[in-house]
């Protein structure tokens, strides 16, 4: 017999294991449980009773999780709702959220974890704290079934009704803009301007103008007024991106700006409000930037009311084929040709691969073999080396190079690759060299086919008088 005062949860799931495994699962934590296989019944019974706290799937025959969401709702706003599904997705997760959810838990699920979620639902039932009104919306989607993912869905969809300022962070690649669109469009403010920016693409003592516009004859070329990235956001959201490359200064008005919503253009003399909210994007450690007195730490705290990690994705491997054949099929109707596909040991290949440009470098690659591979299936022979592909004889350094290379080229467009390459080349082979004749630098010019002056000048040029001399040099 139930045990008096009792909390009691009911679940409604079309797969038969997961209802057991819960029920069980909830009788062993104490809960009551009562199971149901469709929706239909489930409302039937709820006109009867009601339970402290449901879980629901979202794919079922008949009236889906979303639909029952909706429903109850309006019927017993109250209720904590968890809803869970395998199709773990952005619009799911910012669905459930909108519809008045209390969490969003994607399949497969740790037991333990589940129940927690369960407790914690009950107790807000509780404090009398119900969910938020339903305010349902076509959504796009971000892509990833990993649980990283799921964890910015998640978040995502805890903002979906706010304005809050956001710091989003993560490595170069991983998508903090498309994040950043995310939280703009299921936000109060969809309906209004996104301006993206990113600090570091401009020059720092343009950036102020930029940022807040200037005024006509402000300042050598000014020939008109600008309006600048502020105004043309207001009333939506700004996204600045790199913040971490700011300048002091600008930090400062930075700030002002976020606690008075208001500044002045350069060269202006009268202030202008705006209703701006910001999201702020880096791939730097803003923490450690405080701490080195590089970035401003009232700043960073009024920056990071919220943050948001994106994960890279070598940590979220189980994703690459689903963006593979996603960018695949979309650099096909960019090129107006078939998608192509991979084979079993491509798709392997490129799962392994760590991907130090994460989903931007992904993106790129999808549009090189689309125009690259010969055929309409993607072979390991169409791969570059440094992806995996099959060796062609060249030495086995080269793809470790190639990939040293865009490695540095995704996290720096800029990069002068020689001047940072050749001489930690240059140095590895004159060691080497040296080491292999004893010290003798007339052999080791002829090994690495210098004259004996040349290599002493690269020697000297290099500063390599304490690790690349030997004691009995001749």
């Amino acid at each position: 017999m139930p045990i008096e005062n009792e909390l009691t949860v009911w679940v409604v799931d079309d797969d038969q294991s997961v209802r057991w495994v819960l029920e069980k699962a909830l009788r062993q934590a104490g809960y009551a449980c009562r199971v149901f296989e469709r929706a239909e019944p489930l409302l039937a019974a709820i006109n009867e009773d009601t339970p402290d706290v449901l879980v629901t799937d979202v794919r079922m025959p008949g009236m889906d999780g979303l639909h029952l969401l909706n429903r109850l709702a309006t019927q017993t706003p109250d209720l904590p709702i968890i809803v869970m599904t395998a199709h773990s997705d952005l619009d799911s997760a910012v669905a459930a959220y909108q519809g008045g959810a209390f969490e969003y838990l994607p399949k497969p699920f740790d037991i333990d974890e589940a129940i927690e979620l369960i407790r914690k639902a009950a107790g807000q039932r509780a404090k009398g704290v119900g969910p938020a009104a339903p305010q349902l919306q076509e959504i796009p989607s971000l892509i990833g079934q990993a649980p990283a993912m799921q964890e910015v869905f998640r978040s995502i969809g805890r903002l979906a009704g706010s304005s809050m300022t956001v710091l989003i962070t993560g490595e170069s690649g991983t998508g903090k803009e498309l994040v950043a669109r995310a939280l703009h469009e299921h936000s109060p403010r969809a309906d209004k301007p996104f301006v993206a920016l990113n600090t570091s693409a401009i020059a720092a003592e343009l950036l102020e103008s930029e940022l807040f516009g200037h005024e006509k004859g402000a300042f050598t070329g000014a020939d008109a007024r600008r309006v600048g990235r502020f105004e043309q956001a207001n009333g939506g959201t700004l996204f600045l991106d790199e913040i971490g490359d700011m300048s002091p200064a600008l930090q400062t008005r930075l700030l002002r700006v976020l606690a008075e919503s208001e500044f002045y253009r350069v060269g202006g003399q009268t202030s202008i409000k705006v209703d701006v909210r910001v999201i702020a994007a880096t791939h730097q450690d803003l923490a450690q930037a405080v701490r080195q007195g590089r970035f401003r730490e009232d700043l960073f705290h009024r920056l990071n009311v919220i943050c948001i990690n994106t994960p890279p994705l070598r940590q979220r491997r189980e994703d690459i084929p689903v963006l593979l054949k996603h960018y695949l099929g979309q650099a096909a109707t960019e090129l107006g040709t078939d998608a192509k596909a991979l084979d079993a040991a491509a798709l392997e290949a490129l799962t392994r691969y760590d991907w130090p440009g994460n989903v931007r470098q992904l993106v790129n690659t999808a549009r090189r073999l689309t125009v690259a591979a010969p055929g309409n299936v993607i072979s390991t022979d169409d791969l570059p080396q440094e992806l995996g592909g099959q060796t062609s004889g060249e030495p086995e350094w080269l793809p470790m190079l190639g990939a040293w290379a865009e490695r540095r080229l995704t996290t720096d467009a800029k990069a002068p690759l020689l001047e940072e390459a050749l001489p930690a080349f240059e140095k590895i082979l004159i060691r080497t060299a040296l080491a292999h004749c004893g010290g003798h630098r007339q052999r080791a010019a002829q090994l690495l086919g210098w004259g004996r002056n040349t290599l002493t000048r690269k020697i000297r040029t290099l500063q390599m008088d304490d690790t690349g001399r030997v004691s009995g040099d001749k």
